[in-house]
């Protein structure tokens, strides 16, 4: 990978992510602010010790990319998230905490199926796949068993996304983590497509 086609990713992803940003701003109901996303490769023991840090203070919902391309989101809320979504969405005032109940699970899961049903469906127009989302689920399990899943053979290396949103008050803001994994058959695809197509400059053009 060049650092063209690099930043031609990174560029393919911001556009995503700006409308999965604007999606989740209508439901939150604050100001969403969108950080570059970095592109890291990490090896499996690396993710594994970010995954685990995450998910001891974080309410971890994954949602697999299914179709032409093969991936997996994990968005993780911390306590004030919940707190916050609760207070919007649901007129709940609800303590800072990771303990949610039946109905916090359930918006938590429609948020996150918001946000990466308007990342894949913008990925899907840009690339010109026939890819979906397919329904979230909490992740409460060990970490373990989730980098199990991600990375069925060690071999196989995957392409992470790593990406910090934040929404924002006018007195603080709250730091939203996700995490794309794309597998390698999936990355030479997108990488195919980028060396094949001027997707980027005509989706530009035409914006």
């Amino acid at each position: 990978m060049t650092e063209l086609e690099r930043d031609i990713i990174r560029e393919i992803l911001n556009i995503g992510l700006a409308r999965a940003a604007d999606s989740f701003a209508v439901v939150a109901q604050e100001k969403v602010l969108l950080e570059v996303p970095s592109l890291d490769l990490l090896m499996s023991d690396d993710i594994l010790l970010k995954l685990r840090e995450y998910q001891a203070n974080h309410v971890a919902v994954q949602s697999d990319i299914r179709g032409d391309f093969t991936g997996t989101t994990l968005m993780f809320f911390s306590g004030q998230h919940v707190q916050r979504l609760s207070r919007v969405c649901l007129r709940m005032q609800v303590a800072d905490s990771i303990e949610v109940d039946e109905l916090q699970e359930s918006l938590l899961l429609e948020i996150s199926n918001i946000i990466t049903g308007a990342l894949v469906t913008q990925l899907a127009n840009i690339l010109k796949a026939n890819i979906y989302g397919a329904p979230p689920t909490t992740f409460d399990g060990d970490a373990t068993a989730l980098v199990s899943h991600l990375l069925p053979s060690k071999s196989l290396q995957p392409l992470i996304f790593s990406v910090i949103t934040q929404f924002s008050d006018k007195s603080n803001s709250v730091e939203l983590p996700l995490m794309l994994f794309f597998d390698r058959a999936t990355f030479e695809k997108i990488l195919d497509i980028i060396r094949g197509y001027d997707f980027l400059g005509k989706h530009l053009a035409s914006a």
